[in-house]
């Protein structure tokens, strides 16, 4: 049997950030369940606003008509056994980076749904307040919910907690360990 695959996408332009210390550490917990795991740091790639032009629907097999860094990850979404969406909630929901990368997933509906269907997804989110209500967290997981309801892949786990200074959540081992076992999870 295939080693599985886990796709981490970061949507924090923090390189050192609460959220990336996690995501790091689910990939740790997936490769140590036996997976592959290539993380993405989507701050660091050009990725284009979805301009509604539904070309992607009228040609089957196409994806996106635009030429952008999403080209790259298409396939590896598509590859992928596994997704953790990992970043930090601003302004009350998802990061720009990570919305900007959901919007474009629009190109994988096809004639038998869409392609991230059946997938295992994990969420990790962070955020600078001590409740999730209050930071907005709870949006950004309705968010994920909708969206992976819709395209019929089951969330398997989510991960979320406090950390206000860059890399401050790895002093909270409990947090740290539900992130591992979550990449764990998503192997089995």
């Amino acid at each position: 049997m295939k080693p599985k695959k886990v796709l981490i996408i970061m949507g924090s332009p923090r390189k050192n950030g609460n959220s990336t210390a996690l995501a790091k550490r689910a990939a740790e917990g997936a490769e140590a369940a036996g997976a592959g795991c290539e993380i993405i740091c989507l701050h660091e790639m050009h990725i284009k606003p979805c301009n509604a032009c539904d070309h992607c629907l009228t040609r089957p097999g196409h994806v996106c008509i635009l030429k952008d860094d999403m080209q790259k990850l298409y396939p590896k979404l598509v590859k992928a056994d596994a997704i953790v969406m990992a970043g930090p909630v601003y302004w009350f929901t998802v990061s720009a980076q990570t919305k900007l990368f959901m919007d474009r997933w629009y190109a994988l509906i096809g004639k038998h749904g869409h392609a991230l269907k059946g997938k295992k997804i994990g969420i990790i989110l962070t955020y600078g307040d001590v409740d999730p209500y209050a930071a907005g967290a709870v949006n950004a997981i309705r968010t994920f919910q909708d969206a992976f309801r819709f395209i019929g892949a089951p969330i398997v786990g989510l991960v979320y907690g406090t950390g206000n200074k860059p890399g401050e959540v790895k002093k909270d081992k409990k947090l740290m360990q539900k992130a591992f076992e979550l990449g764990k999870k998503l192997v089995k």
